[in-house]
């Protein structure tokens, strides 16, 4: 039988030492020869098969409680050249590869089923999906690994922080990774009980005047001054950059861009941009406020695993090893309600793109809608009621007419408060449950 070579690529998150160890262990039980790709496909890609190492019981048993990558990773892609992808191809090919596990995210997936096509079969792939992002559209809503490990981390990071803020007075902007779906930020914030979360889904994928987005955070400052706290926190996932109509960011700051011209998220310096647009806008009103920026990422990306992440990913690793072994190939690893499922790479695709679909935050389902009600935010009904319009236009040293005009256009789209249908409901119900009801 050839080797099962495992290989991660993309971006670090929690569990994927757990992954390895439980992949090797299967294999190694199987009879099946295990070799660990070091530094993802970037040595492949130069036809380089020296960086390779074999994955044994005895190496792998206790790796699981690590973070990081025992075998290495990077964002090589032998996709940027038919060159690099052939190189790849040989090189597996001379290690005498016959199976291939893939750990990482949409854009490792692609590149699993090109080698899967390329090879004709000749070398099955499963990939294992990580993200700490947790926008790969997995069935039921189940968690990317690691995504749960990073909330965890990140709150008690943003815990701290809360203390800070109030024993100091001043606001923390804190930036979490997300580049296109804002899940992380917004399971940190309401985990925490944030006093604002911006995520991109909250724009329905429009454009967003930067004005905008400046008014929003600086609403929650004068809404939290108007109750007497000069401190809070804000989460903003990164992906927020990509929702800012780019002529606009343009004004405020450089746009770093890819090799094709899309811009880099990851390296636009959003707190300090956005901090810099609020402390003018609410000096402009003479209102002065303390705010930090705070980026998350690294710091929870190769963090040792939680229980939760520890089990999941080696149920995950041990069905890769066993479904490839028994000639499973050109699937992600899934485990829904405790049960291994393979999904197909193609049932995965967005046809539109060909890629890997995104999930996204639902902004309609309760889950977000619930987080929304917690947030200390500018809201249609406090235009509604005087006393509340005339206590915060106080604190921006406007009239309360002049508040309206500058603040308004952020509820107005916003429906008029209406009675919770689901607790109107449940009160009927109750009624209606009543002896002569």
């Amino acid at each position: 039988m050839k080797k099962l070579a495992i290989v991660v690529a993309g971006g670090p998150a929690p569990g994927i030492n757990s992954v390895i160890g439980a992949a090797t262990i299967r294999a190694c039980l199987s009879g099946v020869e295990v070799i660990g790709i070091q530094d993802g496909f970037k040595w492949l890609a130069e036809g380089d098969i020296s960086h390779v190492v074999p994955l044994t019981i005895a190496d792998t048993s206790r790796i699981h409680f690590r973070g990081g990558s025992y075998i290495g990773i990077s964002r090589a892609n032998p996709t940027r050249s038919p060159e690099h992808l052939q190189r790849t191809l040989d090189a597996l090919d001379r290690l005498d590869v016959g199976m291939l596990i893939t750990i990482g995210g949409d854009g490792t997936a692609t590149l699993a089923q090109i080698i899967s096509e390329k090879t004709r079969g000749k070398i099955r792939v499963v990939h294992v999906p990580k993200t700490i992002d947790n926008d790969i559209d997995l069935p039921d809503d189940t968690s990317t690994f690691g995504f749960q490990t990073a909330r965890h981390v990140g709150v008690e990071i943003v815990k701290n922080l809360m203390v800070d803020a109030k024993t100091t007075s001043r606001w923390y902007y804190v930036i979490a990774q997300g580049r296109k779906a804002g899940h992380l930020a917004l399971a940190i914030g309401k985990s925490v009980g944030a006093t604002n979360t911006l995520i991109p889904e909250e724009f329905r994928k429009s454009r967003v005047p930067f004005a905008t987005v400046v008014d929003i955070l600086a609403g929650s400052v004068i809404k939290r001054l108007a109750y007497g706290r000069p401190d809070g926190i804000a989460l903003i996932a990164e992906g927020l950059a990509d929702c800012i109509d780019p002529e606009d960011l343009a004004k405020h700051t450089e746009l770093p861009r890819d090799h094709m011209g899309n811009i880099h998220v990851a390296q636009i310096n959003l707190g300090e941009v956005l901090i810099k647009g609020v402390e003018e806008r609410l000096e402009g009103l003479g209102i002065k406020a303390t705010l930090i920026p705070k980026y998350i990422g690294y710091e929870v990306r190769c963090a040792d695993p939680i229980p939760f992440d520890m089990e999941y990913t080696r149920d995950l690793g041990h069905c890769a090893a066993r479904y490839i072994i028994q000639g499973g190939t050109e699937a992600v690893v899934s485990m829904i309600d405790g049960r291994f499922r393979p999904i197909s790479f193609q049932e995965m695709k967005d046809p539109a793109t060909g890629r890997p679909r995104v999930r996204m935050v639902d902004v309609d389902s309760d889950r977000y809608l619930i987080a929304r009600g917690f947030m200390l935010r500018l809201k249609r009904e406090d235009f509604d009621k005087p006393e509340e319009l005339a206590r915060f236009a106080k604190v921006a040293h406007l009239t309360p007419e002049a508040f309206r005009d500058q603040f308004f256009h952020l509820v107005k789209d916003e429906p008029k408060v209406v009675p919770d249908v689901g607790l109107h409901l449940m009160a009927n119900s109750e009624e209606g449950s009543k002896p002569g009801a």
